[in-house]
């Protein structure tokens, strides 16, 4: 199925470097960071303040990640990789934070520049024809509009997340979708971007953004033009290009 990918305004935001694959994740739910931590949690965080896992769970690294580092922040160590942390550390009571000691007057800092993250869409028309994961040129021409713009930022991530319609079997379209992100990749790579620092995750048909504007197309099968026109905005890519100011 096609991607209908519309580009959006890039901002770019501070998170960790390259990040690897934890080996268990204690539990489904988001992990937040105090943002007064994040420089020193060695897993990937958001714009959110939440650890970044990928499509089955687990938590991203960053390129600092070791067992010693990651034991050094229980709170989130624990929760992303137990398995790999001596038990001690996430069995026993974790010891309350140290109180920070006052500052001593002194004028402020300019302040960090803040995180933010927004996500780019590329028109699903100009990426791939029908039923395809291969990019045609309109769609690299998108994205090399959008990686052109890296050479103003320390990139950090990119990810890649692939979507497809409804039409055909759910298993299918997620192979597709995850087809497609696949291929955003490489071309990414081969416009000269660290392939560590490019991640790919497939939605499949589970995150529509037609809604209940198609549902009166008639026959829910590829044969159908008007159908299939109208649920183009569902076959799409979102990149989201994450970094620092230079």
């Amino acid at each position: 199925m096609l991607k209908q990918l519309t580009q959006k305004p890039l901002l770019i935001a501070l998170l960790a470097a390259s990040a690897g694959f934890a080996s268990n994740v204690s539990a489904m739910d988001d992990i937040k960071v105090d943002p007064a931590m994040k420089a020193h949690i060695p897993y990937v965080i958001d714009s959110r303040g939440v650890v970044v896992r990928n499509a089955t769970g687990l938590c991203w690294r960053t390129g600092f990640w070791t067992p010693a580092y990651a034991a050094s922040v229980p709170e989130v160590g624990c929760a992303c990789d137990k398995d790999l942390l001596p038990k001690d550390v996430c069995e026993k009571p974790m010891a309350a934070p140290a109180p920070a000691p006052a500052p001593a007057p002194a004028p402020a800092p300019a302040p960090a520049p803040k995180p933010a993250a927004q996500k780019i869409t590329l028109a699903a028309d100009a990426l791939f024809d029908f039923d395809k994961a291969v990019l045609r040129p309109e769609g690299m021409s998108k994205i090399d509009e959008a990686v052109s713009k890296l050479g103003s930022i320390e990139l950090e991530v990119i990810i890649a997340v692939g979507h497809a319609d409804r039409i055909g079997k759910e298993k299918y379209n997620q192979s597709l979708s995850e087809k497609r992100a696949a291929a955003v990749k490489d071309y990414i790579v081969s416009k000269g971007v660290d392939a560590n620092r490019v991640y790919t995750e497939g939605k499949g048909e589970s995150q529509p953004v037609t809604g209940d504007s198609c549902k009166k197309m008639g026959a829910e099968n590829f044969r159908n033009k008007k159908l299939v026109d109208c649920l183009q905005p569902d076959r799409r890519v979102e990149i989201e290009v994450i970094g620092t100011q230079k």
